[in-house]
């Protein structure tokens, strides 16, 4: 018989059983040599490196690309989840902390953790009072339900972002949004009985509501402000930053808000004077500025290029600047199953055997990178069970078996397809390029288009529309946790529920009732020890269904510039540097 615990008490069970299993491990504090150049390599996954309480400085940051939206209630990346924290502030967030510090939720606009009824289907937030938007405006709970709504229930106007809320909120399949449904009080399973106070009704037991508070989405928005899409070319802060200038080309600056009250904001010091965003810059020319100490930090958190790397290995003063974290994600290749052959079971398979995982980590960079996946799950992540349907001798792929697969398809000879990649991701074209050759050698020919990340899934493989008509049957993909469980890995990229128009990241169109029966009784399991070994059962279940092929359990290979201060890894953030707590002695 199951231990039955109160919902109130989830969030902290599974805060501690996270910081028991968090990758970095050891104690979190500040780092005891004081500057940058003094720290040793990895310093910064369990202690804060290069500390100071002083004031001022600009901390610049860079992407060789740019965002899906910097719109709070727009984005999916988790860049610009941890980036966004400096001017919208969700109902809680990850602790700015060192080590397995920064899996802890803590209460951010609200006042403390939710408050949950015994089934999980009830929470409850209370918003701290005296918190303004930038134009002096006192936030209220109205303010925080009206972001939920625009962000979940509005996909012609926002794409992309998560579908939680949609499909847990009481009545959530039938809401129509903000911008359409104009009736009053807008949807009804979320109430704001006053000012400050916000009740989430839930049509199911969902036990990880905190970490689902903790999203972007819940920062409030003045529906005032609001234009929809456009909303991000002028939007209201609640942070202790506003944006001073923004160009989705070029990037933005943002500088203090002075309606931002530290005595109402328990975990931020809001240290530098200015933060630069610079987006579209080559990416060898992002590690050029880190290495020459021109920029902060590259704020995508995915790490030194593969080129890049021997500069900061092979000479000790340099490797001492760098932080090798798992990012607590999986590189990946989906298989859309609506996409022929790869409609039959036995062709996703053939290709499950015939990758060269092995091969695929050297070509960008070897172990620094990650090592060989054999399951969805990242063992950083709770809920992780160790297995492997396909293996092969030094994860270097079965051609055999994968041909013995390819006979039961009936396609012995092989066949033709389209691989998408990432055109400003240098190693994904390089794994996809090794991918392509393993593919080859059994017949398979995967021509590899390439498109820009921030266009990736809005327009390209996201889009089911557009992969059925161009045969897109191989997509390349990286995807961390939404929140460090099992649940917050798997639902966004397995759930049939998650599959959308456009934005989407369930890139196998992957609707199995099996598995989405297991997420909702898994989520709905209050026990956590049971809780997590269901998400090892989803697993299994998606492994045998062969439509994800794992590649690598990434990790990222950073570099803190001798002007970087503050710098600690968050593992709540994928591995990348904390911006909240980030700042420059420049």
């Amino acid at each position: 018989m199951q231990n039955r615990k109160t919902a109130a008490a989830i969030a902290v069970a599974v805060a501690v059983s996270l910081g028991a299993s968090a990758c970095s491990g050891g104690d979190s504090g500040s780092d005891a040599n004081g500057g940058g150049g003094n720290a040793k390599a990895d310093a910064a996954l369990t202690s804060i490196v290069n500390t100071t309480d002083k004031k001022g400085g600009t901390v610049t940051y860079e992407h060789s690309s740019g965002p899906d939206s910097l719109d709070p209630g727009n984005t999916y990346y988790g860049w610009v989840q941890n980036f966004s924290r400096l001017y919208a502030r969700s109902l809680v967030t990850f602790k700015p902390a060192a080590g397995k510090e920064s899996l802890q939720v803590v209460p951010d606009l609200a006042t403390s953790l939710g408050k949950a009824s015994p089934d999980a289907k009830t929470w409850t937030y209370t918003i701290r009072k005296g918190v303004k938007f930038e134009d002096g405006t006192e936030i209220t709970s109205k303010d925080v339900k009206y972001a939920v709504e625009r962000s979940n229930f509005a996909p012609e106007a926002l794409s992309n972002g998560p579908t939680y809320f949609k499909a847990y909120l009481e009545g959530g399949d039938k809401y129509k949004g903000p911008y359409k449904d104009k009736s009053a009080g807008g949807l009804k399973s979320i109430e704001t009985p006053d000012d400050h106070t916000i009740v989430f009704k839930l049509n199911k037991p969902f036990a990880d509501m905190d970490y689902l508070a903790a999203f972007s989405q819940t920062a409030p928005v003045p529906q005032k402000a609001d234009t929809g899409a456009s909303y991000v070319q002028k939007m209201v802060s609640s942070g202790p930053y506003k944006f001073s200038a923004y160009d989705e080309s070029k990037g933005a600056t943002l500088v203090r808000n002075p309606e931002w009250d530290p005595k109402t904001d328990p975990i931020r010091k809001a240290l530098p004077d200015k933060i630069e965003l610079k987006l579209n810059v080559n990416p060898t020319t992002v590690d050029d500025h880190l290495l020459n100490d021109v920029s902060t930090a590259d704020v995508a958190g995915t790490g030194l290029q593969s080129k890049t790397q021997p500069k900061v290995l092979v000479k000790g003063s340099e490797k001492a600047k760098t932080d090798n974290p798992y990012a607590g994600a999986l590189q990946y290749m989906a298989l859309n199953v609506n996409v022929k052959p790869f409609d039959n079971v036995e062709c996703r398979k053939a290709v499950q055997y015939a990758v060269d995982k092995q091969s695929l980590i050297d070509s960008i960079g070897g172990s620094v990178k990650g090592d060989p996946a054999s399951t969805v799950i990242p063992p950083t992540v709770a809920g992780y069970k160790k297995f492997d349907l396909y293996p092969s001798a030094g994860s270097k792929g079965d051609v055999a078996k994968a041909k013995e697969h390819l006979t039961k398809c009936g396609q012995p000879k092989g066949f033709k397809t389209t691989l998408t990649a990432r055109s400003d991701r240098p190693d994904e074209i390089t794994a996809a390029t090794q991918l392509q050759g393993s593919l080859k050698a059994i017949g398979i020919t995967a021509e590899i288009k390439q498109f820009p990340s921030d266009k990736y899934f809005t327009d390209f493989a996201g889009v089911p529309a557009w992969v059925h008509k161009n045969n897109a049957g191989m997509m390349m993909m990286q995807w961390g946790a939404d929140w460090p469980t099992g649940f917050g890995f798997l639902d966004q990229i397995v759930n049939g529920s998650a599959i959308k128009p456009s934005g989407g990241t369930n890139l196998m169109e992957l609707n199995d009732k099996v598995v989405n029966d297991l997420l909702v009784k898994g989520i709905g399991t209050v026990d956590t020890t049971a809780r997590n070994a269901a998400w090892g059962e989803v697993d299994q279940k998606v492994m045998e269904n062969a439509s994800l092929v794992p590649l690598v359990y990434r990790k990222n290979l950073l570099y803190r510039p001798d002007s970087a201060a503050n710098v600690t890894v968050t593992d709540a953030y994928l591995g990348m540097y904390d911006y909240v707590l980030m700042t420059s002695t420049k």
